[in-house]
């Protein structure tokens, strides 16, 4: 047999062994390149179960594809089109393989799963280990654990440190009682005090009722080395529906270490009212470049000016270098009129053509109100026209809440905490916080659970009942501060606090 008679009678060989080699080569190689490919670090270990759920899912929906009809073009589960391209011999050319790439076709057909995925895999990409180290210290033990186990990268050797630091955490705190806290409130800071303090008839007021911004720094360092720590409202108790299906107000359940005592910290009248310009006060809350709340002011030469001038900047950076000072982030709680707008905005309704910038305005205070709500700080009614509503007829007292809830609810959102306007509740009894009485009950009807007055007499004035806690506050201003240190002793020393600028003696009342 010659040359060219054995060639043609070993081609058809040749053929099937090339073709084989072929087939190894595109089903093999792959298949190896995969098993040598690390998991994608930035889903971590978590997604690992999600992926595997997807790819099983996506194989089944192939091999159903595939027994129904090769040849044919399929849909994938959001309806489009997908033409399959098939072999001489009818079968599948896709490697099976790469239908369990989460990364394939078959994987991102589902986009429910799909969706589930990017989520996940983008809260994976966004855990910090500073900022669950911060928590650590905020006493969010849980919170902390439950990302760090999302964290990708469980090769760091910060993991066992803070895992460990959780643990010894969590070990070291007991159960707080929520009715043993201390509820301390301000007024807005007095930055400039030569204004302020600049005997006009307004400087004997400022004196009485006002802190000044050194004086709170003061306050905050005190009650720091004293161990408060500050928790939020509705960490003291929330509602809760029974077996009865009645509303009801339970304790909250608060972690701590043993020495912690427990801290509630509010701000009346963060209006910034018309009265207090040119007297060295902030004239609004606003964001800054960075998109954080911070106080502007009108300096003497006219010019608007960023700062920390009052307690909202101020807290927020006090937390920041001293996070063991707030329980999961707590901050504080903003008291709001309505009558002259929110937040140094003039928003109120009365202003409509005064204001050629009134909606810009609520717009602005709106984002200003969720900034701070994402940061920490909870907001509360102080009336709409600063009210007391012990004396007013019930008829004004309807009216009062409904332009209340007109004007301010749609900028800062829902809240269920009033402070009452001079301390001043519509009943200094407890047991006429009922149903019977029409007061309480367009209170609780206007979403109110929460009730506040002015009560410096004892260290703990909060009580639990039905469906409401009611609580008393501590002043601590320039007349307290001055005539009565002696029942803020618990909180600071005021010969230390009391600012050298501040004239002595405050005027009586």
């Amino acid at each position: 047999m010659n040359s060219k008679n054995r060639i043609v009678v070993f081609l058809p060989l040749i053929i099937l062994i090339l073709t084989v080699v072929v087939l190894i080569v595109v089903i093999e190689v792959p298949r190896i390149f995969r098993k040598t490919k690390p998991r994608d670090h930035l889903a971590g270990a978590f997604l690992a179960n999600k992926i595997i759920a997807i790819s099983e899912k996506s194989l089944k929906d192939n091999d159903s594809s595939d027994s129904i009809n090769q040849n044919s073009t399929n849909q994938n589960s959001s309806g489009k089109q997908i033409e399959q391209q098939t072999s001489g011999d009818g079968s599948s050319n896709i490697n099976p393989e790469e239908s369990q790439d989460p990364s394939s076709d078959s994987a991102s057909s589902d986009p429910i799963d799909q969706q589930d995925l990017t989520e996940a895999t983008t809260e994976a990409e966004n855990i910090d280990l500073d900022k669950i180290e911060t928590m650590i210290k905020m006493y969010d033990y849980d919170r902390a654990l439950e990302l760090l186990k999302k964290y990708p990268d469980q090769n760091d050797q910060r993991i066992p440190e803070l895992t460990l630091d959780i643990k010894n955490g969590k070990n070291n705190t007991v159960l707080k009682n929520p009715l043993e806290n201390t509820h301390i409130f301000f007024h807005s800071l007095i930055y400039d005090t030569a204004k302020a303090f600049d005997d006009d008839y307004k400087a004997a007021g400022y004196n009485q009722f006002m802190t000044t911004c050194l004086e709170f720094d003061r306050i905050l360092e005190q009650l720091y080395e004293r161990d408060y720590v500050l928790v939020a409202m509705h960490d003291l108790a929330k509602l809760e529906t029974d077996e009865n299906g009645n509303q009801v107000m339970v304790p909250g359940k608060i972690y701590l270490p043993e020495n912690k005592k427990l801290l509630v910290l509010s701000v009346d009248d963060v209006n910034y009212y018309e009265y207090m310009e040119e007297d060295g006060f902030a004239n609004r809350l606003v964001l800054d470049q960075n998109g954080n709340v911070t106080c502007s002011m009108v300096n003497d030469q006219g010019m608007t000016i960023l700062g920390d001038y009052d307690v909202v900047p101020i807290l927020n950076k006090f937390i920041e270098n001293h996070p063991d000072f707030s329980y999961r982030g707590a901050k504080g709680i903003l008291a709001l009129t309505g009558y002259e707008g929110a937040l140094g905005y003039r928003t109120d309704e009365r202003y409509k053509d005064t204001n050629p910038n009134i909606d810009s305005d609520i717009a602005e205070a709106k984002k200003v109100a969720q900034a701070l709500r994402d940061t920490g700080w909870e907001f509360a009614s102080h009336s709409w026209g600063h009210v007391d509503m012990n004396i007013i007829t019930f008829e004004n007292f309807q009216e009062d809440a409904d332009r209340w809830e007109k004007n301010i609810l749609p900028i800062i959102g829902e809240t269920d905490i009033m402070i009452y306007p001079f301390g001043s509740p519509f009943s200094w009894s407890i047991d006429d916080y009922n149903y019977d009485n029409q007061r309480f009950a367009y209170l609780k009807q206007k979403g109110f659970d929460y009730f506040c007055t002015v009560d410096g007499s004892t260290n703990y004035t909060t009580s639990i009942r039905g469906d409401f806690l009611l609580q008393g506050r501590r002043n601590l201003d320039g007349y307290r501060m001055y005539y009565n240190p002696e029942l803020l002793d618990d909180l600071i020393d005021t010969d230390y606090v009391l600012d050298e600028n501040r004239p002595l003696p405050v005027p009586p009342l």
